[in-house]
Formats: structure tokens, C-alpha cells, sequence
């Protein structure tokens, strides 16, 4: 996969696909390449001990080995209740899901209708190597030439064309999700870019094409202070039609990057902002927080441009644009103790609550949070953690302005966060200590909201109408198919983990 760690600090990771356990929900914090991911804590390992412990009994009773009973609903299930069992009830389990395969199907099932909007989608490992597993590349990409594109049914099975077929294997086959934008990250030189603006364009045109519907939109990434990046943002209104612009205002993430920008640069970003109300192409993607690891070292000043003290000042002075706040601002550097014991004891998480406090702070209503990375990584920090970072979200926002994002695949097939999200409920004593509301029912209308709802709304879709298209498009033929023919969830993540385990 891209990544933004330098090769220094690659050595101390292992690619997860490789080296972690296929557990349904990881057991150590996997990065994206975009911050060092933390060592496996003492508790995280007691976790993941006693869920193998949970999993071969569970798989003993059903004949079948480990791996194969964690990829069904019920090994799902089992990972949540185990998960209960170390943080408290944090997640809806019913007692027979583990046990009966048919409870935890039934229960799968119910939700599967559900519209989930993904607002923040990777192509995935981008740098793959004949080495890296080869038998399950070759596989992905068989599978890809026997359903998604005949084309490739004569064609040579190599390792590096398998990229886009992954995706939309692991993103719209292994779960729920029925639509997202597929993002991208800059570079201050071209070629380290994870896709080009015109790659990004042709994969929402190929998935949909492939499709027969419009399952992905597309952002275009732009560069400020970059030669010719305004020229560039005429090309893509007037050439590729994004969807909705992507922006890094800490520049190249893998810097030292000599083109850092504020959002609230009048000078230098606000003509970009002119030309976005006039196009009538108004949602503005920020990536904020996800700092790399030793950044302020090695990039003195980078924090600074990583925050979200630009946030509000703009949106103030552009009421036509909808500022969307990639990650909702989560500073990943904190320690996961520290991390923990701010929300604890103050209701506290730094820069999200930052964020979360614009609105009323700005007296704005265009400013949004998005939760790719951060609810995947906060999850398995601590789930407590990461139902009081949303807590803070919806005090925030309302929960009709949280976009649902996974930062997928990064993290292999987005069904876990899917999962642990509709499971997910505020602990009690937190809404009574911080006066949060509960998140409810898995489909009730706070979480149909995030998970879809709201970024439909945004990009001016009729749910609807999608839900009956897609009802009969390609992408669900595809799937019953794939289904039929008792393929699964392979549960691996695509990132980084720390070795210290």
C-alpha cells in the first residue's frame, strides 16, 4: 500500500496482511501509512488470547477450524461480546449470536438494506510485490476476471494489475457499503501521488460503468501554492467533474513539503474558493489531524498546519462551500492512555473537540466531521474512547452533520467498522457524566443518519431511488453470486503494524 512513514520507520512496522492475526476486528491499532501505529498494549494481547480461546471453541463445535468460523456473522458476533467482556458492554450482542448461526445471520441480514455512504475509500496497496502473498493477489485477481471484467479471463494473473479489482471486491462484495468517494493524498512531486485526479476519475468511471449505476464519485486533490494549481482546478471543473475537492493543508504528508497552506489564507486559497462557488462543485475535503509519527521533528511547524484553528475563520468568510473535516480532526500522536483519560475525566478529545466546537463557536452551519481512520483506530484503542469521541461529534454537530468514512481499504473490507458502529452504544455513565446522548438503535435514526443519510443529502442523492437502483444494478448481482458460491470476508487489514507485540 502507499505510505507517508519514512523507510526508517518502516522498519519498524509489518505489513498486517501478513504478519497480524485475521481477526474480525483488529487487535493492535493498524495505521494507513499515515501515523506510526501504537505497539500492541498488555490488555490488547490478554483480547486477542482470550478470543482465540473463545474462537476454537466456537469453531470445535461446528467442525470447522478457527479461521473459517471468524469469518462468518457468529465469529463476528463472538468478537464483539469478547470485546464486551475487557471494555465493558459498549456493543449490542445478543447472547445467541455467538452460539447459533442462524441468530447472527438473521441479525447481519436485517441491517444489510441499509444505505451506507462511505466518504472516504483508498485503492489498496499500491506498492504490492510479487512476494506479498502472491496465492491471495493471483486469487483476487481470478475471482476479478471471472465476475467483474471478462476481459481479464485470458489475461495473465500479475500481482500488480490486482489493485482495482481488490477494491471493489473488499469494498462493495465483503460489505454493506452501496456507495463512496474514492479519495486521494498529494505529494510536492507528482509521481508519489497515491492516484492522479485523472486515475481517480477513471475508477468512478470504471466502477460505475461496471456498475450500471453510480456507486462511486470521485474527489480531485488540490495543491495550493503548487505551479499551476489553480490552472489544474480549471482543468478538473472543465475536464473531470469531481464530485468534491480533496485538500491536505499540511502539504505532502511525507515532507519535508514545501507547499503548506491554512484554509484561511485569503491571499493564496480563497481564489480556489471563487472558483468552487462558481463551478457550483462546493464540498471542500479536508485532511486534518493523523499527523505522521515524528513529525514536528522532522517537519518542524507541520502540527500547526494539521489542526483546525483554519477551520472556522473560512467557513465563516464562505457560507456557499461545505468545509467536510477529514478523520474529524483526530490527533493520533497522543498516547492511548493519555488519549483515554482526557475523555475520562473531562469529555475531552484533543482537536475533535476542537472541531466539534466551530458551530456554535463560528456561528457556521457548513462545517462537517468525517470519521474515516479515526473510529477505526479509536475502536481498537478503546471502544469506551471511541463512543465518547462520537459522543462528542453529535454534542457538537448534531447528528444530522457526521459523514460516515472508514478510510477503506486501508484496513481491509470496511464491514467491521460497519459493524462495531451499529453496535456500538455511550456507555451510561458517560451520557450521565458529560450529558451525551445515546447513539440507539442500530437502525435507528442516529445511525442511519451517519452511516448514510447525511452525506446522501450532500451530494444531492435520493436514497430512495439509489436503493432501488442498486437493487438490480451489477454490483448486487455480483454479490449474490459471490455469496451463492460461499465465498467470505478474508478479515485481513492492508496497513502497518508496530512489531513491538
Amino acid at each position: 500500500m502507499g505510505s507517508f512513514l519514512t523507510s526508517e520507520q518502516l522498519d519498524a512496522f509489518l505489513a498486517a496482511d501478513e504478519h497480524a492475526y485475521p481477526w474480525p476486528v483488529p487487535t493492535q491499532m493498524v495505521s494507513n501509512g499515515e501515523f506510526a501505529p501504537h505497539p500492541q498494549t498488555p490488555k490488547q494481547k490478554k483480547l486477542e488470547q482470550r478470543l482465540a480461546e473463545v474462537a476454537d471453541k466456537l469453531a470445535r463445535r461446528r467442525g470447522v477450524d478457527r479461521r473459517s468460523f471468524l469469518k462468518t456473522a457468529a465469529g463476528m458476533a463472538a468478537t464483539f461480546a469478547v470485546m464486551n467482556e475487557f471494555y465493558g458492554g459498549v456493543y449490542d450482542v445478543l447472547a445467541q449470536e455467538p452460539e447459533n448461526d442462524a441468530v447472527a445471520a438473521e441479525r447481519a441480514a436485517k441491517y444489510a438494506h441499509q444505505f451506507v455512504f462511505d466518504a472516504q475509500l483508498h485503492f489498496v496497496r499500491e506498492d504490492a510485490k510479487p512476494e506479498s502473498n502472491p496465492a491471495r493477489m493471483v486469487g483476487l485477481r481470478q475471482f476479478a476476471g471471472a465476475y467483474l471484467n471478462p476481459d481479464l479471463r485470458n489475461h495473465a494473473h500479475q500481482v500488480d494489475d490486482i489493485k482495482y479489482q481488490n477494491f471493489v471486491k473488499e469494498v462493495y462484495l465483503d460489505s454493506d457499503t452501496k456507495v463512496g468517494i474514492l479519495s486521494g493524498a498529494p505529494a510536492d512531486e507528482g509521481f508519489n501521488w497515491f492516484l492522479s485526479n485523472d486515475q481517480m476519475r477513471l475508477a468512478r468511471d470504471s466502477v460505475n460503468e461496471l456498475a450500471g449505476s453510480k456507486r462511486l464519485l470521485a474527489h480531485a486533490v488540490i495543491t495550493p501554492g503548487q505551479p499551476g494549481w489553480l490552472d489544474e482546478i480549471d482543468r478538473a471543473i472543465e475536464e473531470l467533474k469531481p464530485d468534491s475537492w480533496k485538500g491536505y493543508t499540511m502539504g505532502d504528508p511525507n515532507g519535508p513539503s514545501k507547499y503548506r497552506w491554512r484554509l484561511d489564507d485569503e491571499a493564496l486559497v480563497y481564489p480556489a474558493f471563487e472558483k468552487m462557488v462558481k463551478a457550483g462543485i462546493n464540498k471542500v475535503c479536508l485532511h486534518k489531524g493523523l499527523v505522521p509519527p515524528g513529525a514536528e521533528a522532522r517537519m518542524p511547524g507541520i502540527t500547526a498546519f494539521s489542526d483546525v484553528s483554519d477551520v472556522g475563520k473560512a467557513a465563516k468568510d464562505w457560507p456557499q462551500l461545505d468545509f467536510i473535516i477529514y478523520h474529524a480532526g483526530f490527533n493520533v500522536l497522543m498516547p492511548t492512555e493519555v488519549a483515554v483519560t482526557a475523555l475520562e475525566e473531562k469529555g475531552r478529545v484533543e482537536w475533535v473537540s476542537d472541531l466539534a466546537a466551530i458551530p456554535e463557536k463560528f456561528g457556521v452551519s457548513n462545517v462537517f466531521a468525517e470519521v474515516g481512520s479515526s473510529f477505526g483506530i479509536s475502536t481498537i484503542m478503546s471502544p469506551r474512547f471511541c463512543a465518547g469521541m462520537m459522543g462528542v461529534l453529535v454534542e457538537g454537530f448534531g447528528h444530522e452533520n457526521v459523514f460516515w468514512g472508514t478510510d477503506s481499504v486501508w484496513y481491509g473490507s470496511p464491514q467491521w467498522q460497519i459493524e462495531a458502529f451499529r453496535r456500538m452504544e455511550l456507555p451510561q455513565d458517560l451520557q450521565d457524566k458529560f450529558g451525551w446522548k445515546p447513539l440507539g438503535d442500530a437502525d435507528g435514526p442516529v445511525k442511519r443518519a451517519i452511516l448514510g443519510l447525511n452525506a446522501a443529502r450532500h451530494y444531492g442523492m435520493d436514497v430512495e431511488a439509489k436503493q432501488a437502483e442498486f437493487a438490480s444494478d451489477k454490483i448486487t448481482a455480483f454479490r449474490k453470486e459471490y455469496k451463492a458460491a460461499g465465498a467470505e470476508r478474508s478479515n485481513l487489514a492492508y496497513g502497518w503494524i508496530d512489531k513491538r507485540i
